[in-house]
């Protein structure tokens, strides 16, 4: 019987995680199988899924800090990513996975919701965040590293300019407008399929002790 991992949000159809975690899994071999599931109560649904016998699960928008209550032990107070084990559910955030080797001192976090919590302990000292109950619009002069961690993809939330890592978390059919500027401007880029694959690889990692098959997962979710 294969062994069981799911996504946890609300919506998920969109997602792409599915269609990678499952190509990582077919190419090392493993009997494993992924599952997105569209759900409200994060806390029930993981306590279904220590029931059913799941080893593992990744957690999405809108249920990444609900899911803290869920854990015997998190990392965080926003996760995505649960590991079940000997009847305990162990919380991680792998997120910060994705601003790994970005050496910024000034950044620009466009968000406050899990995504932007999760990434927070990877971002420098001098960030300056905005939301729209806050400071807004963006304002990333200055800064060396701009990160989009909102689901907007049809608005230009900063002007890129030359110089700047811009990190987008938002995905879908083709790119977002703030990723087609921060090309057109030279920028470093870190769409948000990059992104999904570096957090999805160290949740690859935590669930089977394997190293993950990237150039996999990257050709999984590319169009």
């Amino acid at each position: 019987m294969a062994s069981q991992v799911a996504l946890l949000g609300h919506p998920v159809a969109h997602s792409l995680s599915p269609r990678m975690q499952n190509a990582a899994f077919a190419v090392c071999g493993l009997d494993w199988q992924y599952t997105a599931f569209d759900v409200t109560d994060v806390v029930a649904a993981v306590d279904a899924l220590r029931a059913l016998g799941f080893v593992g699960a990744n957690v999405t928008i809108p249920h990444k800090q609900a899911a803290v209550a869920a854990c015997d032990e998190a990392d965080s107070d926003a996760v995505n990513t649960l590991v079940f084990r000997d009847g305990r559910v162990l919380g991680f955030n792998t997120d910060r996975e994705i601003l790994a080797g970005i050496d910024a001192k000034h950044a620009c976090l466009i968000g406050a919701g899990g995504a932007a919590r999760a990434l927070a302990p990877a971002l420098p000292e001098d960030t300056r965040v905005f939301t729209r109950s806050g400071a807004w619009p963006p304002d990333a002069t200055g800064c060396d590293l701009v990160v989009n961690a909102t689901p907007l993809r049809d608005e230009l939330l900063v002007r890129p300019e030359a110089g700047q890592t811009v990190v987008d978390l938002a995905y879908g059919d083709g790119e977002t407008v703030l990723v087609a500027a921060a090309r057109a401007a030279g920028c470093t880029v870190v769409d948000g399929r990059e992104a999904l694959v570096r957090q999805g690889a160290a949740s690859f990692r935590l669930w089977t002790g394997l190293e993950p098959p990237l150039d996999a997962m990257r050709a999984a979710v590319r169009p």
